[in-house]
């Protein structure tokens, strides 16, 4: 949790800067391309190790990173310094988080019983997008177990149309004996 955390600063605080020199978009780009390349065993097993100095590591990423931003490879490498290298793919995700809220971009999942065809995630996610007001990109799901209807998790909320929880509901009302109004 506590690398979530740290993650989440050093994204927000790349994303101020970035905006600030308007390079925003940009920077994502470098980023993503830094965790990438930070992803492969071999190169963290040289950027963690100990017995190679601060200075080869420097130069190592200098190297293989031409064209990225210098404001970028100054986080690499204080990430590097710190032994927090591997928070980079982290940062990078909640960066892509910022930009995307910055943009009016929204993730989140659709659950449905059965697989949605291309038109029907479209459909749901315009619908979703038009409550919120924000272009809504939804990654989709099949969960049996809801038996019919839709499960939508988008921006923290939950809109639960299945078939399980109005069956639960339903059950609910039966045994304390409400009324349906």
């Amino acid at each position: 949790m506590a690398d979530n955390v740290r993650a989440y600063r050093y994204a927000q605080a790349m994303f101020q800067l970035a905006r600030e020199r308007q390079q925003a978009d940009r920077w994502q780009s470098d980023i993503e391309a830094m965790a990438e390349a930070v992803g492969n065993a071999g190169v963290l097993s040289v950027l963690e190790n100990p017995a190679v100095s601060q200075q080869e590591k420097d130069r190592l990423f200098e190297r293989a990173a031409g064209g990225i931003d210098p404001m970028v490879m100054n986080l690499v490498k204080l990430l590097i310094s710190r032994g927090s290298i591997r928070l980079l793919g982290k940062i990078a995700a909640e960066y892509s988080k910022a930009l995307d809220e910055e943009h009016g971009v929204i993730s989140g999942n659709v659950i449905t019983a059965v697989p949605l065809d291309e038109e029907e995630k479209k459909k749901i996610s315009e619908n979703i997008g038009g409550l919120i007001n924000k272009t809504v990109e939804l990654e989709s799901a099949v969960e049996p177990d809801i038996l019919g209807g839709v499960v939508v998790r988008v921006g923290g909320k939950l809109l639960d149309g299945s078939t399980r929880s109005k069956l639960s509901a339903l059950k609910r009302q039966l045994v304390s004996g409400e009324k349906r109004r």
